[in-house]
C-alpha cells in the first residue's frame, strides 16, 4: 500500500527541534522514512532529543536562527549530507510576555529577531537551495511549512510582540508561495491554537485551564506529538496541490469561512 506521506530520501531542517512540537515533528520524518536535521541553541538537548533516531538519517546543528552565517553553514551541511534539502518547519521562537504599556523596547525587538527575522534567514536560505534544484528541472524540490499561532491571527493580551511575529509569518508565507510556485516549491503555515509545552503553562494551569477549554468545541489541548501531524501532512506528497495556505489547528477556537 502507498503511504502518500512516506519521506523516504527528503531531507527536513527542523528548528527548534530540543523540544516540543519541534522535537515530535523530528522524530515523526524519521519515522517515515525521512533525513531529519535538528536545530537548536542547546547542543545538550538536542543530543538528547535526537537519542534513539538512527544516526545515519539524523543530524544535529546547534545555534542561532538569528545568525545569518550560521543558518548558511547549516544549509550548507544538509545538503552536503543529504544530497539536498527538501523540506523546512520553521518552528524556532520565544515569548517574551507584557501588556503593551510594559513592554520593553528590547523585548519587543528579540522576539521579532527570533519569530520573525528567524524565520525570513530559514526561509531565505533553504528556499535558495530548493531554488537551484528546481530552476534545474527537479520535480518536486521541496516544501516548507511555517509554524504561525491562533496569536497570529486574532491577537493575544500580553503579546503584542509575538502576535506582530506570528502574524507577519502569514505574509511571508503567501509572498514565498507566489515566488516560489513555478518552480515546485510550496510554502504552507500551521496557526497552533494551545499546545502542551512549557510555553503554554500559564495558559494550561489551574488559574486559566477551565476557562481557555471553554472556547475549545474538541474540549482539549493539543499534544505536541498530536501537531507533528499536521506539518508532515504539508511537508509530504500527501498536500502535493497545496501552496500558500494557512492551516489552523486549535481544536475548534478560531474558525473562519
Amino acid at each position: 500500500m502507498i503511504n502518500p506521506m512516506d519521506m523516504t530520501g527528503r531531507c527536513v531542517i527542523v528548528t527548534g527541534s530540543a523540544q516540543g512540537i519541534g522535537l515530535h515533528t523530528a522524530r515523526l520524518v524519521s519515522e517515515l522514512g525521512g533525513n531529519a536535521v535538528l536545530v537548536d541553541l542547546n547542543p545538550d538537548a538536542l543530543a538528547q532529543a535526537a537519542d534513539g533516531m538512527p544516526s545515519e538519517r539524523t543530524m544535529i546543528v546547534a545555534g542561532s536562527v538569528t545568525d545569518r552565517d550560521f543558518v548558511q553553514s547549516l544549509v550548507s551541511q544538509a545538503a552536503d549530507r543529504f544530497g539536498g534539502v527538501h523540506g523546512l518547519v520553521n518552528n524556532a521562537g520565544i515569548t517574551r510576555p507584557a501588556m503593551i504599556e510594559k513592554m520593553t523596547a528590547e523585548d519587543w525587538q528579540l522576539v521579532l529577531d527570533v519569530n520573525q527575522t528567524g524565520v525570513f534567514n530559514m526561509l531565505q536560505a533553504v528556499g535558495s537551495e530548493m531554488l537551484k534544484r528546481g530552476r534545474g528541472g527537479e520535480e518536486n524540490p521541496g516544501a516548507v511549512v511555517n509554524i504561525s499561532s491562533e496569536a497570529g491571527l486574532k491577537g493575544s493580551v500580553g503579546q503584542i510582540n509575538y502576535s506582530a511575529a506570528k502574524a507577519a509569518i502569514l505574509g511571508m508565507t503567501m509572498s514565498a508561495a507566489r515566488e516560489w510556485g513555478k518552480y515546485g516549491i510550496r510554502v504552507n503555515s500551521v496557526a497552533y491554537g494551545i499546545v502542551e509545552t512549557p510555553m503554554t503553562e500559564v495558559a494550561r494551569s489551574d488559574r486559566f485551564r477551565e476557562t481557555y477549554l471553554s472556547q475549545i468545541p474538541l474540549q482539549k489541548f493539543l499534544k505536541p506529538e498530536d501537531a507533528a501531524y499536521s506539518i508532515a501532512f504539508l511537508l509530504s506528497g500527501a498536500s502535493r496541490h497545496i501552496t500558500g495556505q494557512h492551516l489552523a489547528v486549535n481544536g475548534g477556537s478560531f474558525m473562519s469561512a
